[in-house]
C-alpha cells in the first residue's frame, strides 16, 4: 500500500491509506538500487550477500522528505552520492541489520544517520584466502603463487585495506626465498630502491631441507577506489638453480619427519 502523501485538500482517505500512514511499506532490494520518488517515507530494505550501493540523485526529492534505509544482507550496503551530496558525521556503510534514515535537506542535498553508529574508527569488512595444496617455483623472477590471493571492494576511496599474510617456504639447504605482498600488478609493502638491489617484502634462508619455514608480513594499504581490488603473494628464488615450494619440505618423503603447511592472506578494510 502506497501512502497518501501529500495530501491534498478535501481528500478522502480510506482506512487502508489511514493505516499505511503509521505502517512503512517496505522495499525489498537484492541489487544495488537508486532511490526514486516513491521511496519517500518509506523503508528500503537491501538483502543481499554481496556488497551493494543505494544511490542518491538530485531533484528526486522535496526537502523535509525522509527515507528509511536497512541492510539486512550479509553484504555491505553503502549510501552512495550519485548527482545529489551526501553528508554524514558517522558511516555511509551499513553492516548487516544496520538502519539509518536519508534527510532531504534540499533537492540535491542529504543529510543521513546511521542508528547507533560512532563517527570512529573500525573494521568495515574482512575477507581472507587459506592455501593449503602446495605449490613450486623454480624461477629467480617473481610469480605469483597459485590460490594465495583475496579480492575486496572497499567501501569507500578514504579507506584504508590492513593486509596481514602468513607463507610457508621450504628452501634447499643454505638457499633463499623472496616474496613481496601485490595490490593487482603494483608491488607494496617493499623495500627502497637501492642500486641493483631486490626489492621484496621478506625473504627466507633455509638450514635444513626437511623444514618448512613460516614467515609473515603485514601492511596497511591506500588503495584510493571503491572497485574490487585483488591482494596476493608473489614468490621467487635467490638464485636461478634453485627449486622452492610452498606449503612443503624440499624432501617431503614420510620417513624424513617433514610436514605440509598452510599459507593466508586476509584484507581488513578500515575506517581512518
Amino acid at each position: 500500500m502506497t501512502t497518501p502523501f501529500p495530501f491534498t485538500q478535501g481528500q478522502v482517505l480510506t482506512a487502508a491509506q489511514l493505516n499505511a500512514i503509521t505502517e512503512l511499506v517496505v522495499n525489498d532490494k537484492t541489487a544495488s538500487y537508486t532511490l526514486v520518488a516513491g521511496d519517500a517515507g518509506e523503508r528500503v530494505i537491501m538483502n543481499s550477500a554481496s556488497a551493494t550501493t543505494i544511490t542518491v540523485n538530485t531533484s528526486i526529492f522535496t526537502a523535509g522528505q525522509l527515507i528509511y534505509i536497512t541492510n539486512k544482507g550479509a553484504g555491505v550496503c553503502t549510501i552512495t552520492a550519485g548527482t545529489a551530496t551526501v553528508s554524514t558525521t558517522g558511516t555511509l556503510a551499513l553492516k548487516q541489520f544496520a538502519s539509518g534514515v536519508l534527510y532531504c535537506i534540499s533537492a540535491g542535498v542529504f543529510l543521513f544517520e546511521a542508528y547507533g553508529v560512532a563517527s570512529t574508527s573500525g573494521v568495515v569488512q574482512v575477507k581472507s584466502t587459506t592455501k593449503s595444496d602446495t605449490f613450486s617455483f623454480t624461477t629467480n623472477g617473481f610469480v605469483d603463487v597459485t590460490g594465495l590471493s583475496v579480492s575486496i571492494t572497499p567501501t569507500s576511496a578514504t579507506n584504508k585495506i590492513f593486509v596481514v599474510s602468513s607463507i610457508s617456504i621450504g628452501s634447499s639447504v643454505t638457499s633463499s626465498a623472496l616474496f613481496q605482498l601485490m595490490r593487482d600488478s603494483t608491488a607494496i609493502g617493499i623495500g627502497d630502491a637501492a642500486s641493483s638491489r631486490t626489492r621484496t617484502t621478506g625473504s627466507t634462508f633455509s638450514a635444513d631441507g626437511n623444514v618448512v619455514y613460516s614467515v609473515g608480513a603485514t601492511f596497511l594499504d591506500s588503495p584510493a577506489t571503491t572497485s574490487a581490488t585483488t591482494y596476493k603473494v608473489q614468490i621467487r628464488n635467490a638464485a636461478a638453480a634453485n627449486t622452492s615450494f610452498v606449503n612443503r619440505s624440499v624432501t617431503d618423503t614420510d620417513t624424513s619427519g617433514t610436514i605440509r603447511s598452510i599459507s593466508t592472506i586476509t584484507v581488513f578494510e578500515v575506517t581512518p
